[in-house]
């Protein structure tokens, strides 16, 4: 295969259909805006492209690896202002939601980092054992 050199083809038919290109750019242009309406696109213009928790910086080419974190966790809560949201590394926003999940079941969020230490378990699976041997 050679290469006719750089940019654009012209058509076979040696005109450029310049209404469809027209329709192309405009899509290209509404699915753009589309995309920066959501609060993603959004936090990355508010916020600097760094983690709020561990500090990695980011820049385009690894921006994908930056989410954002709603501080109260309501996917809902969506202000303009940007309050709700920080730019969270995967690894720091994946911690964020172990924490805040096992301190919603009432397991607290320590995971040994916060708590001093866990209670030692009380129950004896086999504490009576020997009764219901007997019985049978």
């Amino acid at each position: 295969m050679t290469s006719r050199g750089h940019g654009p083809r012209k058509p076979r038919s040696g005109t450029i259909d310049t209404a469809k290109l027209d329709q192309i750019v405009a899509r290209a242009r509404k699915e753009t805006d589309a995309r920066m309406g959501g609060y993603r696109e959004q936090s990355l213009r508010l916020h600097p492209w760094v983690c709020a928790r561990c500090g990695r910086e980011y820049t385009r080419e690894n921006l994908h690896e930056l989410t954002v974190h709603h501080k109260d966790h309501n996917h809902d809560n969506n202000p303009a202002d940007g309050g709700n949201w920080e730019n969270l590394c995967l690894y720091c926003h994946d911690w964020e939601h172990q924490k805040y999940s096992h301190l919603v079941r009432g397991e607290g969020a320590g995971f040994g980092v916060t708590a001093a230490s866990t209670k030692p378990s009380t129950h004896s699976p086999f504490a009576n054992l020997k009764n219901l041997l007997k019985k049978t």
